[in-house]
């Protein structure tokens, strides 16, 4: 992957891309998941802190997401401001996730939430302009399929982290050795990809927009443009998934703990959601493009939602492990198949609309953690808190499905039949 732009091959792209969504996702933006109930049982953090420094990395990618969504109008507004390619904020992301991983290891409490916030930011950059970069590059090689090897990326970042934090806690390593171990893989990782992501001769995109495939890639405009009742509907919709799945994703091994103390395997069912990640994402590019993709998320929500359930059912290993995977297998297609249906109802101002979904999707994930931080104080017992908190994560996953259902009838895809007016 250390050949010139444009030598590199469509494979080594998407592996490149794949290396990069792993390095800023799944270690700058999910590590602190294994890694806090090694931090809990240091004693540096309680859970009330968790839930903060959790909410704090969930501002700080909601925060990037809207910068790089008005990035080009920032541009045209300011034309004297340096033009800077996607590469190179994808180079500067990584950095930024590798040096930050690192300050985590300093004994500081006081500058952990500053960290946990400009590692979201960089987590969005990476995320954003690797998925344009990457794109861009394999649409020109013919080679769009591949894009699915890339948002691999996150669930293998989530597999590893979780596989090394799991063998650091057998071995009864401190969360500081976590952080410092985890920051010098992101620095092995950043360094490999390097040169791929070569910035000669390249020119500012626009991010959000060039990582969507257009109607030439099997997604139809509707011949009606959408009201902005419906947009805002679907925005609605779609932030509902990030108060759904954030509870578990967030606090799924102090939870495991809480029910299954003293097991062996405590520390398996993260790389398990991040199995399933990396099969979903995989899969999701191979569904067909040709209907109502309404459907599709209403189906991805509904399964998130049966994982909650399974979990709540069933503490137990295989509960877990099941929930674990399942809960993982539409975290990217769900978010692939939004950013299709804002392309299909709003060609012309995509953009916007699908910054406004990241934005309401930011939200519901800056949401959660402080509503587990309330149950937690609220309920007679730990177990009563978490209980709760995923019965209401399940709740919204069901309202966010039953509102994509609801527009399927209020906004049908049939053209023959009349739209509402906004």
């Amino acid at each position: 992957m250390t050949s010139s732009p444009r030598q590199i091959s469509p494979l080594t792209i998407a592996l490149a891309g794949m290396i990069a969504l792993a390095t800023a996702m799944g270690i700058g933006r999910f590590a602190f998941t294994p890694v806090m109930p090694m931090m809990l049982h240091d004693g540096v953090i309680n859970l009330l802190g968790a839930s903060w420094l959790a909410t704090a990395n969930y501002i700080g990618y909601l925060f990037g997401a809207l910068i790089c969504t008005f990035q080009p109008l920032i541009w045209r507004r300011f034309p004297s401001l340096p033009q800077v390619g996607a590469s190179s904020w994808v180079r500067a992301g990584l950095v930024a996730t590798a040096l930050l991983t690192l300050g985590m290891s300093l004994n500081l409490p006081g500058i952990w939430p500053l960290l946990r916030f400009l590692a979201g930011v960089a987590s969005a950059f990476v995320f954003l302009f690797t998925s344009g970069w990457c794109l861009g590059q394999l649409a020109r090689h013919g080679a769009s399929g591949l894009g699915g090897v890339m948002y691999a990326g996150p669930g293998a970042g989530i597999m590893l982290s979780g596989l090394m934090c799991s063998g650091m806690v057998a071995l009864q390593w401190h969360a500081a050795t976590a952080w410092v171990i985890l920051g010098v893989m992101a620095s092995i990782l950043t360094s490999i990809v390097w040169r791929t992501f070569h910035a000669s001769n390249e020119k500012p995109i626009d991010p959000i927009a060039a990582a969507v495939p257009s109607a030439a890639a099997g997604v139809v405009p509707a011949k009606v443009r959408a009201s902005r009742s419906q947009m805002l509907v679907l925005a609605l919709a779609y932030g509902l998934a990030g108060l759904g799945y954030i509870v578990t994703a967030t606090f799924l091994p102090v939870i495991a703990r809480q029910a299954l103390p003293g097991s062996p395997f405590l520390d398996m069912f993260w790389p398990m959601l991040g199995l399933g990640v990396m099969v979903g994402a995989l899969l999701s590019t191979r569904v067909p493009l040709t209907g109502d993709l309404r459907y599709l998320l209403a189906g991805c929500y509904f399964i998130q939602a049966l994982s909650i359930g399974i979990s709540l059912w069933s503490p137990t290993l295989p509960g877990f492990v099941i929930g674990s995977f399942v809960l993982g297998i539409p975290f990217t297609a769900l978010t692939f198949f939004a950013m299709q249906e804002v392309r299909r109802l709003r060609p012309d101002t995509a953009t916007s609309y699908m910054g406004l979904l990241t934005a309401v999707y930011g939200v519901g994930q800056i949401a959660g953690p402080p509503m587990v931080a309330v149950m937690l104080r609220r309920t007679a017992t730990v177990e009563a808190g978490f209980t709760l908190s995923l019965e209401i994560a399940a709740g919204a996953l069901v309202l966010g499905a039953l509102i994509y259902l609801w527009m399927t009838r209020m906004w049908p895809m049939n053209p023959e039949r009349p739209r509402r007016a906004a």
